[in-house]
């Protein structure tokens, strides 16, 4: 089975539970028949708390380097411009509430 690295937004390590533009971390797993905890990645938030604030190009860049390495991203909500930028990076935006111990590992790698 090939190995498939996923980021996951979680304020608890327990379950994905916030927005992808508010996640100050993201923490980092492998795949094969499990997941594993790889490591977390400090992160900036991409909002600003104005739901009508404009895209920063830049910070996002500096969000999406640190999930370049990742296949998927499980998040409660993103917007429709990280989202798409994210697809252009070939990361699939996972809308997803709940454990992260059920993140359904067959669907991710086969």
């Amino acid at each position: 089975m090939t190995k498939t690295r996923i980021a996951v937004v979680s304020t608890d390590s327990v379950s994905v539970n916030d927005h992808f533009g508010r996640a100050k971390r993201f923490l980092i797993y492998d795949l094969n028949d499990k997941l594993t905890l790889v490591e977390e990645r400090p992160s900036e938030s991409l909002s600003v708390g104005d739901p009508d604030h404009p895209f920063d190009a830049e910070k996002f860049e500096r969000i999406a380097a640190l999930l370049k390495d990742c296949a998927k991203i499980y998040i409660t909500k993103i917007g429709a411009t990280p989202a798409a930028k994210l697809i252009e990076m070939g990361i699939e935006p996972m809308v997803y509430e709940g454990s992260i111990a059920e993140i359904p590992v067959r669907k991710i790698t086969g």
